[in-house]
C-alpha cells in the first residue's frame, strides 16, 4: 500500500519588519511550500523588489513548477523596495558618478544581519538547502554585490537584465570599461568566492551601444562580467549560466518569462534511477 504524496502549494504571507540598519520598515512577502512532510531539504531565495513579485506571476510560476516536479521545496523572499531605492540599491562602499547607491552598505548589514534571522525565525522547517540571492536591473546588481561579498551566506546568484553598466565616470567626461564599478570589484576581489551564476539579458534590453559594436550595452555589460568571472577561475557551465531572450525587453513581463528558467537552475528537482 502507497502512501500518496502530495505537491508543496504555496502559502503566501505578508510582513513587516523594523530595520536598524535602513531606519525604516521594510515589507515583504514570504512564498512558502506547504504539503511538506518535514524531512525535505528547504532552499531559499532572496528577491529585491519584492515590489513586483505580482507582475512576475511569481506564486503561480512556482506551484506550476512544483506540479511538474520541477523545483525543490523552496522559500522565497520578496524584499518591497522603498522610495529610496536608487541609493538603497548598488555595490556597497561605493557610489556610483552621480551619488547614487551611498546606502547599499546599510542595505547589505539589513540583509545579512536582520533579514536572513527573521526568515529563520519565521519559517517552522529549518533552512538547510541552497541559498541564493537575484533582482532585476539594478536590484540584479545589487544581489551579485550583497552575495559576492557573503559567500558564507548564499550559494548562487541570479540577475535578470543587470544593471551592470553603474559606474563611477559619465560618459561625458572620459569614461572607460574600467569605470564600471562592478567589473572592478570582480577583478580586485582576492580569491574566488564559492558562488554559481546565473545571468540573462534581452536583446531588446536597450538600444544604447556606447562602442558601436553593434551590439546593446546591457549585453556588452553581462557578457564582461562573465569575462571577468573566467578569469577568477569559474567554468562555464559549471559555475556560470547565461541565458539571453530574443526580443525581450527590460521589464517585468520578460523577466517573468525567464522566472521558470533561473528558477529550475537553481533549485531543479533531483532525478534518481
Amino acid at each position: 500500500m502507497y502512501t500518496t504524496m502530495l505537491l508543496p502549494e504555496v502559502i503566501r504571507t505578508k510582513n513587516v519588519i523594523k530595520s536598524n540598519s535602513l531606519k525604516r520598515e521594510v515589507e515583504l512577502e514570504i512564498f512558502t511550500p506547504d504539503n511538506l512532510l518535514g524531512n525535505e531539504t528547504l532552499n531559499l531565495l532572496i528577491l529585491n523588489d519584492g515590489q513586483d513579485a505580482e507582475g512576475l506571476d511569481l506564486e503561480n510560476t512556482l506551484n506550476a513548477l512544483y506540479r511538474t516536479h520541477k523545483i525543490e521545496p523552496l522559500v522565497v523572499v520578496a524584499v518591497k523596495a522603498s522610495k529610496d531605492r536608487v541609493q538603497e540599491y548598488g555595490v556597497a562602499g561605493v557610489p556610483d558618478f552621480a551619488g547614487r547607491g551611498s546606502l547599499a552598505p546599510a542595505y547589505t548589514d539589513f540583509v545579512i544581519n536582520e533579514l536572513l534571522p527573521f526568515i529563520q525565525g519565521e519559517v517552522e522547517m529549518p533552512i538547510n538547502g541552497k541559498r541564493a540571492f537575484a533582482g532585476c536591473s539594478l536590484g540584479g546588481l545589487t544581489a551579485f554585490d550583497i552575495a559576492w561579498n557573503n559567500e558564507n551566506y548564499f550559494d548562487a546568484v541570479g540577475v535578470f537584465s543587470g544593471a551592470f553598466w553603474w559606474r563611477k565616470k559619465d560618459l561625458k567626461d572620459g569614461y572607460t570599461d574600467d569605470d564600471r564599478i562592478l567589473h572592478q570589484m570582480i577583478k580586485q576581489t582576492n580569491g574566488r568566492p564559492e558562488l554559481k551564476f546565473w545571468l540573462m539579458t534581452g536583446t531588446a534590453d536597450e538600444t544604447a551601444d556606447r562602442n558601436r559594436n553593434y551590439i546593446i550595452d546591457s549585453i556588452d555589460d553581462t557578457i564582461d562580467v562573465i569575462k571577468g568571472l573566467l578569469e577568477k577561475g569559474y567554468q562555464r557551465p559549471e559555475d556560470i549560466a547565461y541565458y539571453e531572450m530574443v526580443g525581450g525587453t527590460h521589464d517585468v513581463p520578460t523577466w517573468s518569462k525567464a522566472m521558470p528558467a533561473f528558477l529550475t537552475w537553481a533549485f531543479g528537482r533531483k532525478t534518481y534511477l
